[in-house]
């Protein structure tokens, strides 16, 4: 076994090898050669890509988004690293910011993968082995592998982004045929101060792609028609230098302004600016991509710089303290871009919302305190992983992304298409509810006075009037008031999995 002072040394390394990053403008006009009929493309099956909102909606009615996500394998020290970033936080209808996970298959434990989507997030497609520019079988095996072992519904699986950003003019057109809404790989590589941005709103590709034109063949000038498929764009963070400093995938890991070495404070300023120049004009989302490897305090014999943690953290805190900011899952924002409402109807927006399944029997649904005691360990040499849907006699490929299972302990039952997963009994083979009747608890409250947020800088009294200043509601994250908070039944897959990691390592 590697001692863990070798593996401190190579795992930065290999999460290094799966960042996607941009150095410069990844489309122009000329190159995009875009064109699109806005009488014809309508909402909410057709969008342009387009730098005013959507609905033709003023920008001071629009809510300034910021789409958090996060790349490959599903692991507790993963999820312990989004949550000491959100798991105290708000949006301003007193919901806990969802996120999209952007899930590949090596090394991931698919019972966390459950819990992490019963609990309101986004579970998206990343391909099943993390390759760039994907064979077909990479990424419906990854589909039918989260269905099967994860008991993620085939029809929530409705996104994909291609790892290392790598796809092509194939890649798009087999999301569309496989029936996926929407792809986010493509770059916004351009200033939203400059004329010739490509910090375009979710556009639909009715009428050909208008990112990405300079890097990625025959997606452009209309050469690419794939009606109702949806674009998400990533959208990048810029330091002093504009265009020619973009920083896409883990801006807080790349020296700023072209210096040798990072610095935190520059790293705060150039994404509180970057926010600004979006707030203050058309609203289009900010991201925040992440590896959450970088950030995972809780990783034996990795050291996570501080500063680091504090500098997301306060850029977060400082974004919340602005009026009408919301951190969402891309599935979140592209709801509010297919039907988007102003600011106003908000309070009525389902997507928004917080609903929490009301399951009080001991299953095995991904929820962790009805599942101890329940879950199957698949114990497979280079990777062990729990699941509460049997474990496959081998392990999952592309190839046989879903294995004859192993009924040595007895037989599961897999999520069938008319179950929603919290109700699923998968060992007696059992829906308890399926249908309008379940039970969900709306854990969502009214917005706040002329849209006051009720997170970071605090929560305005409910007998005060709108102008009345916020009183503060939680101390700010500022690295001693970080808490790692996961969920009940995390922690007993950890060790096991990390042990699976460092056989890998010592293997190859």
């Amino acid at each position: 076994m590697l001692p863990l002072a070798i593996l401190a040394f190579l795992l930065p390394a290999l999460s290094v090898a799966q960042d996607g990053g941009i150095t410069g403008p990844t489309t122009s006009p000329a190159a995009a050669g875009y064109s699109c009929n806005p009488s014809i493309c309508k909402l909410p099956n057709c969008n342009c890509a387009s730098t005013s909102p959507p609905g033709s909606l003023s920008p001071s009615e629009v809510p300034q988004f910021i789409v958090y996500t996060a790349d490959d394998a599903v692991q507790s020290y993963t999820l312990d690293s989004v949550n000491q970033f959100l798991a105290n936080r708000k949006n301003p209808n007193g919901c806990q910011p969802k996120i999209t996970y952007y899930v590949s298959l090596n090394y991931t434990n698919y019972t966390l993968v459950t819990d992490w989507y019963v609990a309101g997030n986004e579970i998206a497609d990343h391909t099943m082995t993390h390759v760039g520019s994907p064979p077909d079988n990479e990424v419906d095996g990854n589909l039918i592998a989260l269905n099967a072992l994860a008991g993620i519904p085939l029809s929530a699986i409705i996104g994909f982004r291609a790892p290392y950003l790598n796809y092509t003019a194939d890649t798009l057109k087999h999301l569309a045929a496989a029936r996926f809404t929407y792809d986010s790989s493509a770059s916004a590589s351009i200033p939203v101060t400059d004329p010739a941005t490509d910090a375009y709103w979710p556009y639909t590709l009715d009428y050909g792609m208008a990112n990405d034109c300079l890097n990625v063949p025959n997606i452009c000038k209309g050469q690419l028609k794939l009606p109702g498929f949806w674009e998400v764009p990533m959208y990048a963070f810029f330091d002093n230098r504009g265009a020619a400093g973009p920083h896409l995938m883990d801006p807080w890991l790349d020296p700023a302004n072209g210096a040798s070495a990072v610095n935190d404070s520059a790293t705060l300023e150039y994404m509180k600016n970057t926010f600004t120049a979006h707030y203050t004009g058309n609203r289009q989302p900010i991201g925040l991509y992440t590896h959450p490897i970088h950030t995972a305090t809780t990783y034996p014999g990795v050291t996570v710089s501080n500063s680091t943690i504090n500098t997301i953290n306060a850029f977060l805190d400082w974004a919340q303290l602005q009026q009408d900011v919301w951190i969402v899952s891309t599935e979140q924002m592209l709801a509010w871009v297919q039907n988007p409402v102003p600011l106003s109807q908000l309070n009525s927006f389902a997507p928004l919302k917080c609903s929490t399944p009301e399951v009080d029997k001991a299953i095995c649904d991904g929820i962790p305190a009805n599942e101890q005691g329940l879950l199957d360990r698949c114990n497979f040499p280079d990777f062990p992983f729990y699941t509460c849907y049997g474990c496959p006699q081998v392990e999952p490929t592309p190839d046989n992304p879903n294995p004859a299972q192993d009924t040595s302990n007895g037989k599961r039952f897999r999520l069938p298409a008319n179950c929603s997963t919290p109700f699923w009994d998968p060992i007696v083979g059992n829906c308890i509810c399926n249908s309008a009747a379940c039970q969900f608890q709306d854990n969502s409250r009214p917005i706040g006075p002329n849209g006051a947020n009720l997170t970071g800088g605090g929560t305005v009294s409910e007998t005060s009037s709108g102008t009345s200043s916020p009183t503060a509601s939680f101390i700010p994250f500022n690295g001693n008031g970080a808490l790692s908070t996961l969920p009940a039944g995390i922690w007993p897959t950890f060790m096991l999995s990390f042990f699976g990691v460092v056989w890998w390592l010592y293997a190859v």
